[in-house]
């Protein structure tokens, strides 16, 4: 594929799709593994929960749906476009979702975006997930720059990208659609050997 650009590409197509998806060892016994059709009655009850309505709006309707979303997990791996994990206790119980989404292979760019259920709010789980995912992307895959935001009422998704070195960079005004009307919202980023 020609992509007529002015300079090369930093990750070469395939970056992801070469590869299976990858299960990532987290901190704290954690592990990341693609979605299962197994965790599909886990993943709509987590969308039940007040804290995720809040913050996603965004929400499947019933179990079928979820596998739908499950399959597009799999076709945004097959294509390049990103990578969907249930973060684990060893692979087992499901504690939350961590993504990597927008993915730019060409300027070695991309999104993230996680949830934990509410047993498991507290402990580090989002942390740890989101410094296993960061660490994978940047240093094995070689993305370069990694971001995230939230809204500005999101003081716990605020503690975790501070947590795992994602600086932030601003406030992008009424940037985000929620429930309750348009949200200010925090853009934050790491970037590789910054």
């Amino acid at each position: 594929m020609t992509r007529d650009l002015s300079t090369p590409p930093v990750l070469p197509s395939g970056s992801l799709s070469d590869s299976p998806q990858p299960v990532l060892p987290a901190a704290q016994g954690l592990v990341l593994r693609p979605w299962q059709s197994t965790d599909a009655a886990t993943f709509l009850f987590a969308y039940q929960d007040e804290e995720i309505r809040r913050w996603h709006t965004r929400r499947p309707s019933s179990e079928n749906r979820v596998l739908e979303w499950f399959a597009r997990y799999r076709q945004d791996w097959e294509q390049d476009r990103g990578g969907h994990w249930a973060v684990t206790r060893d692979g087992s119980e499901v504690l939350g979702r961590i993504a990597m989404g927008s993915v730019n292979l060409d300027e070695a760019i991309a999104g993230v975006g996680y949830w934990v259920l509410p047993a498991a709010r507290g402990a580090g789980v989002a942390t740890h997930a989101l410094s296993a995912l960061s660490a994978w992307a940047m240093d094995e895959i070689g993305f370069h720059r990694l971001h995230l935001d939230h809204s500005t009422r999101n003081h716990a998704s605020c503690r975790v990208a501070a947590k795992s070195g994602y600086q932030p960079e601003g406030t992008m005004r009424s940037a985000g659609l929620h429930d309750d009307g348009r949200h200010d919202m925090h853009l934050h980023a790491r970037v590789r050997d910054a």
